[in-house]
């Protein structure tokens, strides 16, 4: 069974990160069983073992593998089981889906959403997590995400590949889910566990397509708990 060392908050069956939601929906898109095991952001000794001090970790047999696209290369490559990418144009599909999805999603919930994060996470971490971003932003966490709900809206503007690209298909990756969609709804997933405050217009063709996301696998998105 594959270990997976996954980001959790005070509440320890509060499982938010967004990329490791991603290696989670990989693995079930595998069919792999797993074991995960909880980790907070000032346990950096517990995964020293991996060279590095993020989750997601996962140990397969020996084999240390870090980082959610690293991971989810891996399980390609040496597992059974359904693609997760369907063929190397799938792969480099799934490659640029990763690097929009960071440098425009992960920042723009971050903005939205980044205050709401200090009261989910372990009591220890909170002076780790308010130092480190507040560092990052210039401001307060309170001020990063003050005003959103005029903001928001600029926010799912930026979501309109999205949109275009489930007109034309039900799922990012065509006809069937793959890697990409697990990278936007994994990122999704940050939010809905975390916050209460809607990043994607509720009514809209991105809820629906995220609605089929979390009945994939036996519903293992829509079994996570939010708060």
């Amino acid at each position: 069974m594959i270990t997976l060392h996954d980001l959790a908050g005070a509440d320890p069956d509060l499982r938010f990160s967004p990329y490791c939601w991603r290696t989670k929906f990989a693995l079930a898109h595998k069919g792999l069983p797993v074991e995960t095991v909880p980790w907070r952001f000032t346990d950096v000794d517990a995964i020293a073992f991996s060279g590095q001090g993020r989750v997601p970790v996962i140990q397969d047999n020996g084999k240390v593998v870090s980082d959610s696209w690293a991971i989810a290369e891996y399980l390609e490559d040496t597992a059974n089981g359904p693609s997760l990418f369907g063929g190397s144009g799938g792969r480099a599909h799934a490659r640029f889906i990763n690097a929009w999805t960071d440098s425009v999603m992960v920042p723009g919930i971050a903005t939205l959403i980044v205050r709401d994060l200090l009261d989910v996470v372990a009591e220890k971490d909170k002076p780790y997590f308010r130092q480190s971003r507040e560092a990052r932003f210039g401001r307060t966490l309170e001020e990063v995400q003050a005003g959103r709900e005029q903001r928001v809206e600029a926010f799912r503007m930026a979501l309109t590949p999205v949109r275009l690209a489930l007109r034309a298909a039900p799922w990012l990756g065509g006809a069937e889910p793959s890697y990409a969609d697990h990278i936007v709804a994994g990122t999704l997933m940050w939010a809905r566990c975390t916050s209460a405050f809607p990043v994607i217009d509720p009514e809209g063709p991105i809820a629906a397509w995220l609605g089929r996301v979390l009945d994939l696998y036996g519903r293992l998105g829509r079994a996570a708990k939010t708060v």
